[in-house]
């Protein structure tokens, strides 16, 4: 069983320096302890996935021109996230809009090779299986 994330989620990319929130959008009009709950599809750079300060992923172009600049060392530069995707697995069996809620254990994908997951599902109370 995890626990329905929902607004306010803490979020952390594995290349990434600082966490970040969720920010889920009202659309669904559902509510996990008076705030917005998550779907997989929950994952818009920007929109739903703010930046983690600065990225330290090689993969990342700016990184890359940013570390040959410095003759190799590794520059890291702006976050700015780009999912490969939706949010891996969720709750498949608990549905919100026609989609797939987000647990705690869920984990989304970032095309410079990140892993971004979920700290602390900004609430503790409502569980999905």
């Amino acid at each position: 069983m995890g626990i329905c994330t929902c607004m306010g989620a803490s979020l952390q990319c594995s290349f990434g320096a600082a966490p970040s929130s969720l920010i889920v959008l009202p659309a669904n009009r559902t509510m996990v302890g008076g705030v917005p709950a998550a779907t997989i599809m929950d994952c818009a750079p920007i929109v739903n996935v703010p930046p983690f300060g600065v990225c330290m992923s090689p993969s990342n172009p700016a990184v890359a021109a940013a570390t040959a600049a410095a003759l190799g060392v590794l520059t890291p530069m702006p976050c700015v996230p780009v999912p490969a995707g939706t949010w891996i697995v969720g709750a498949p069996t608990v549905l919100i809009g026609n989609m797939p809620t987000l647990n705690n254990s869920s984990k989304l994908m970032c095309s410079w090779g990140g892993v971004i997951q979920i700290l602390a599902p900004g609430q503790g109370t409502v569980m999905v299986p």
